[in-house]
């Protein structure tokens, strides 16, 4: 089988998304390292590789081992990074309310800490999306005979959102979120179809799982995830990678649920453009179906009485 293309790290991408991104993947000492970076990116911008080496507790030959998993040639190269990051964060300092939610927080603070981090995981990820590689993927699923998509827990609704959007248009789509339905369905898959396996943390063993038997089957495989190299990506042809950061409540899945959406929607948008004039067609079709399951409402707000069972 072909190597798995992984998003392409853009010199743009701000490091600090990578690192997250990448931080499961790392030895224990770079993890070390990286968290020192990501808890005062601006302070380590300003020091020496000894100093960072020191407060990580590790070497210096550590600290530059860890540069170059995240894909920055060297310690200068990653102060350089941190800085141009840092300024072009400077902006939204203001707005920058911490991320975490404390137990006191007035729900006026909770309301602003919930959009400023899902608005963020929306800009970051478009800021870090490979366009090439979501290319190849409308590409696959805009020709593939059958899709099916894998999704547990909160994924499962991004994978249902999915399969609603591609089934408006009139592709052939289903949405599993039952192991033993997601394995028997990866079994029929064949060259031509596509399946695509949803997980934030990339290590879901029934999506992984799922995806690994549709990819020996022939189908062409896409993976959604926030960690470009987790379990997942080994049993996908393409990956797309999202960009979100949780707050205190990550079990929710709140902004990463936000970030795959953003993901599902371009993809969707791809599609259609690629079948436009039938795309546009079963639109219509579908919201003249749905249109009398709707109530009517008169300026005023009242409601309008439907005349001839329309």
């Amino acid at each position: 089988m072909s190597t798995p293309e992984i998003v392409a790290e853009h010199a743009e991408t701000s490091p600090l998304v990578r690192i997250r991104s990448l931080l499961p993947g790392l030895a224990r000492a770079e993890q070390r390292v990286a968290k020192v970076v990501l808890e005062n990116p601006s302070t380590v911008a300003r020091r020496s590789i000894t100093e960072v080496a020191e407060a990580a507790g590790t070497s210096e030959t550590t600290v530059t081992r860890f540069c170059k998993a995240i894909g920055v040639g060297g310690y200068p190269e990653l102060r350089i990074a941190l800085a141009a990051d840092t300024a072009r964060s400077s902006v939204r300092a203001e707005r920058d309310l911490g991320g975490e939610i404390g137990p006191d927080d007035e729900l006026h603070t909770v309301v602003s800490k919930v959009t400023f981090a899902d608005a963020r995981a929306v800009e970051e990820t478009a800021e870090q999306l490979d366009t090439e590689v979501l290319q190849r993927v409308v590409e696959a699923v805009a020709l593939a005979g059958r899709v099916d998509v894998y999704g547990v827990g909160a994924s499962a609704f991004v994978a249902a959102d999915l399969q609603q959007k591609l089934h408006r248009i009139g592709r052939v789509c289903f949405a599993w979120n039952d192991t033993h339905i997601m394995l028997t369905s990866a079994a029929v898959l064949g060259k031509g179809d596509v399946a695509v396996g949803i997980s934030h943390t990339g290590a879901t063993t029934d999506t992984v799982e799922a995806l690994r038997v549709a990819r020996r089957h022939g189908a062409t495989t896409v993976a959604l995830t926030n960690f470009p190299r987790s379990p997942i990506s080994e049993v996908a042809d393409h990956v797309i990678t999202t960009a979100a950061r949780e707050t205190t409540f990550r079990s929710g899945a709140m902004a990463s649920r936000i970030a795959q959406l953003t993901v599902i929607d371009c993809l969707f948008i791809g599609v259609a453009q690629r079948h436009l004039d039938s795309s546009m067609t079963a639109l219509e079709s579908t919201r003249d179906a749905v249109g009398t399951h709707r109530l009517e409402t008169r300026p005023d707000g009242r409601r309008r009485i439907r005349e001839n069972g329309k």
